[in-house]
């Protein structure tokens, strides 16, 4: 496998299941040193010994996203202990209840957007801080088709998703210069924890949503992760890059 990670640090949040964890197993196998960053520090734990297990360097970190003090505690102790920041994920995110906007609680309103669109902007402040000491980097956060598209009962989630792709260009402009490059990518619906455990009848109406015939897998989302903090994506900054199997396409 391609090591061109080797040497770098990299930090992901989310990185104890789904897209993160997978994401976190493909940096680490090409090279990269990872902080499995997660509010479930448990979780972030084992993956962390799983990559280690198999020849790859890792360590766990426990951030709340929605909380300023522990995103500043949880990059500057990965910085501490991997060195400078080269590489981030911010893949960490909840889907909420579904519920129609006028119903819609206030409590749950500012918990979605607190951890999808908040948490992404605060993760980024801290690492793109880390990076500008570093020199440069790259950075992907995780949207979603909800970030172009909307489904009923999901105005917080989509609301959010969207600001993570705004959020997203209007970084990439204030740092290009400054050599960090920042991306999204959006996917479809994926087998992750977020879905597990829908009725048979719903898992199967989600599938029909796409084009290419089922849902994706974690580790092909990772791949389109790793390719945009790669130097094969020197040129591409401020770009969202669904990966969808066609959702957006109809």
């Amino acid at each position: 496998m391609n090591r061109d990670f080797e040497g770098k640090l990299a930090f992901v949040t989310g990185a104890a299941s789904g897209i993160g964890a997978a994401t976190s197993r493909l940096l680490a196998a090409r090279g990269a040193r990872v902080a499995v960053a997660d509010i479930n520090l448990d979780a972030a734990v084992q993956v962390a010994s799983e990559i280690e297990r198999d020849g790859g360097k890792a360590f766990p970190v426990r951030i709340d996203v929605a909380d300023p003090a522990s995103v500043e505690a949880a990059v500057t102790t990965a910085t501490r202990e991997g060195g400078g920041l080269d590489l981030a994920v911010n893949a960490a995110g909840i889907t909420g209840m579904l519920t129609p906007c006028a119903d819609f609680a206030m409590e749950e309103w500012v918990r979605v957007v607190g951890i999808n669109l908040t948490g992404t902007f605060l993760c980024m402040r801290a690492q793109i801080a880390a990076m500008l000491r570093n020199g440069g980097g790259a950075i992907v956060n995780v949207s979603s088709i909800m970030g172009s598209h909307a489904l009923p009962g999901a105005s917080a989630y989509a609301a959010s998703k969207h600001g993570v792709e705004g959020l997203t260009k209007a970084a990439a402009l204030d740092y290009a210069p400054q050599g960090i490059r920042i991306n999204a990518v959006a996917p479809g619906y994926v087998d992750t924890p977020m879905i597990a455990g829908r009725k048979p009848a719903v898992h199967d109406h989600i599938v029909a949503m796409h084009p290419i015939g089922r849902i994706a897998h974690p580790e092909e989302l990772a791949r389109v992760v790793a390719f945009l903090l790669s130097q094969d994506a020197s040129f591409v900054t401020g770009s969202i890059h669904l990966a969808d199997g066609g959702f957006s396409a109809q």
